[in-house]
């Protein structure tokens, strides 16, 4: 991807200028920000270290960082290819279609689509805090239920799967999950047991993790080039969400954030245009929309 160093400075300044405000306001180690418009990365800033400690590493081009919740739309985009293969038949088939050691009395009703999209309602797999598709509440039951779903359509590991059918076709090569510190990952001591996708530990650089939303903004498009079937990645930013659900709560895709119109709980906010689409983790932000 080509960069446009030319207007670096004078168009995005004030930007650069208030997330490194921000990251001093809670005394965040680093901050990165990258933008991409028609191909083109026109904005590309970093600043800070891995740690706050003396002699720590530079943050630039080449730091992993944990992206946290936004680890939730790979996991998506790996349900949409499942889709799309065939391997699985639809959104709106029983998780039980999928996964036969459930407690059939608490997980009766519930949808890939509302595991998709928050309402499945369930705290745990054996534990449920509103009916299926009544309700909108933002935890990991959903997600891990997902996960097992996608290694058994698949019969591989999730990030098997991501790394072969995506992360490689498009050049992802610094996003992954790790398991282990190395020079290039902003590491907030943690520990993992593995490094197959079932846990929190996807880590991407700044230019992928850009690249990511941008994929999702041009349909799976890069540099004139369709790898992965459009209707792929369309699928995981369009709204999924019950039609029925309460007004008052949030829409989304395929675990994306996405904006129909303002609604009081999203936090999209009130701003950004229809059809803008966005993912939040711990440490990470990935936005994309139109103007």
């Amino acid at each position: 991807m080509n960069f446009r160093a030319d207007i670096h400075e004078n168009l995005f300044a004030s930007l650069n200028q208030y997330v490194f405000q921000t990251r001093n306001a809670i005394s965040a180690s680093a901050a990165a920000v990258l933008v991409i418009h028609n191909d083109i990365i026109v904005n590309e800033w970093y600043g800070d270290c891995h740690e706050n400690t003396e002699n720590s590493r530079k943050v630039d081009e080449r730091s992993q960082f944990n992206v946290g919740s936004i680890r939730k739309t790979y996991l998506g985009l790996a349900v949409s290819l499942a889709l799309y293969e065939g391997r699985m038949k639809s959104i709106d088939d029983p998780v039980t279609d999928y996964l036969d050691d459930l407690d059939e009395a608490v997980v009766s009703g519930t949808t890939i689509r509302h595991l998709l999209t928050h309402t499945h309602g369930l705290s745990s797999p054996s534990m449920r805090l509103f009916p299926a598709g009544t309700g909108w509440t933002y935890n990991n039951a959903g997600v891990d239920l997902l996960i097992r779903i996608v290694q058994k359509v698949f019969d591989r590991p999730l990030a098997d799967v991501m790394e072969e059918k995506i992360l490689t076709p498009y050049g992802l090569s610094e996003t992954g999950w790790r398991k282990e510190k190395s020079e290039h990952l902003v590491w907030v001591n943690e520990t993992y047991a593995g490094a197959q996708g079932d846990e929190a530990n996807l880590f991407v650089s700044t230019r992928d993790l850009g690249l990511w939303g941008y994929l999702h903004l041009t349909k799976g498009c890069l540099q004139g080039k369709q790898i992965l079937h459009r209707s792929i990645f369309e699928k995981t930013v369009n709204i999924m969400t019950p039609a029925a659900l309460d007004e008052n709560l949030p829409r989304n895709g395929f675990f994306w954030w996405v904006q129909d119109r303002p609604r009081d709980t999203s936090e999209l906010g009130r701003e950004l245009p229809k059809g803008s689409f966005q993912s939040l983790g711990i440490f990470w932000e990935c936005r994309a929309g139109y103007s």
